[in-house]
């Protein structure tokens, strides 16, 4: 119980404001003390001026009780150092007096905020007291509030920053993946993004396998239909086949009306590169014979030829600042264009390369030694009749 009210009792006192007492009588020191003390304030002394300035730095009291006469430094320059330190600007002081009118008014002009004239009344010296000390705890109180306030504003402004920054980041990154997904397949747009490394995009060479694919008899279509209907096949067409190139893990080097350029093993390798070559273009031979049917229904004779071809090339980004493409550079890509020039619809014809690679995969049937553009030799080609197994 003892303990609890000791314990209680230290509380209470260190809430306590906290006065400093200076003056150079020991008995009128005792006697403010003790006037202070029962009426629930913390009393610090100190004997003149220095003694004065050495416990406000060190215990930061809530008031000072200001003797002006006092040997080593009066009361007049204590209350003039107090002031001209930002620390104790506003520290309220109550000058003791004991002379007239013209000492009240040197203090005030020093920067006191209050004076008692030696003999004082008790109840007024608590009054003043207990008035000044109330303003101290206003002050402190929106000192607080205000640091506060600006250390929120502080952190509010580092969180907008951090926020812009993510933004500018979250863009930059989602302009980086759809330029990507121009003519990657969603996944492989992802994975170079948030590998963070572009460096596969850079010229270089690999082998790779080929695949372009268009419509027999567009040509004729195109000059017998309206823009709009031209629009809506195109659209149909390029919906169905994107998705399987998609599917497939292909590269999409372009769309260039009805023709369309894939390409295989970049610029993420693949083992299976060849077969996933040969499977999209079984699945787009499909797909457009499903689609040909309701053309055939609207009176469109139009058909589907693909031709691959498996080779080297020089693979990169090309363009410029604002609108870039990736391609593939080389003879397998003629080679290609070329094998689909030939095909006939229904037909997927391949290089004599590929056709070795896929030998085990393939079911085949040869089209011949091919004159095409652009080759000094005949062609050995081959059409791919259906998938084994």
């Amino acid at each position: 119980m003892i303990d609890q009210m000791a314990d209680t009792s230290s509380r209470q006192l260190a809430a306590a404001p906290n006065i400093l007492v200076v003056d150079d009588t020991p008995a009128n020191l005792k006697m403010l003390s003790t006037l202070l003390g029962v009426s629930g304030y913390r009393i610090v002394s100190a004997a003149n001026g220095q003694e004065a300035l050495d416990h406000v730095a060190a215990e930061r009291p809530d008031l000072v009780l200001l003797d002006v006469v006092m040997p080593v430094m009066d009361g007049y320059e204590t209350c003039r150092r107090l002031r001209e330190d930002i620390r104790t600007r506003f520290l309220p002081i109550i000058m003791i007096t004991a002379s007239g009118e013209q000492e009240k008014v040197k203090a005030l002009e020093l920067g006191a905020d209050d004076f008692i004239s030696k003999p004082f009344d008790q109840a007024e010296l608590l009054a003043r007291v207990k008035s000044l000390v109330r303003i101290k705890l206003y002050h402190d109180t929106i000192q607080s509030q205000t640091a506060k306030l600006a250390e929120q504003a502080s952190e509010l402004a580092g969180w907008n920053r951090t926020l812009e920054e993510r933004v500018r980041e979250q863009v930059q990154e989602i302009e980086r993946v759809g330029r990507l997904r121009r003519f990657l397949s969603p996944q492989l747009a992802d994975l170079i993004v948030s590998s963070g490394n572009e460096t596969a995009l850079e010229s270089h060479r690999r082998e790779v396998a080929v695949l372009f694919c268009d419509l027999r008899g567009f040509t004729t279509f195109s000059a017998n239909n309206e823009p709009e209907e031209i629009m809506r096949v195109l659209g149909a067409y390029h919906g169905a086949l994107g998705q399987l190139i998609f599917d497939a893990g292909g590269t999409l080097e372009r769309f260039a009306g009805d023709g369309i350029m894939v390409f295989f093993n970049d610029p993420i390798p693949s083992e299976d590169y060849a077969a996933r070559a040969v499977r999209l273009a079984v699945d787009m031979r499909n797909q457009a014979t499903e689609m040909a049917i309701g053309w055939q229904k609207r009176g469109y004779d139009l058909g589907f030829g693909v031709g691959i071809a498996q080779g080297h090339a020089t693979l990169g980004r090309v363009g410029f600042e604002g609108r870039f493409d990736y391609a593939a550079i080389g003879p397998v890509t003629n080679l290609a264009s070329r094998l689909c020039d030939e095909a006939r619809a229904g037909q997927i014809l391949i290089n004599q390369r590929l056709y070795g690679t896929l030998e085990d995969l393939v079911e085949v049937e040869p089209a011949g030694e091919l004159t095409l553009k652009g080759f000094a030799s005949p062609v050995p080609a081959f059409n791919v009749i259906a998938l084994r197994g």
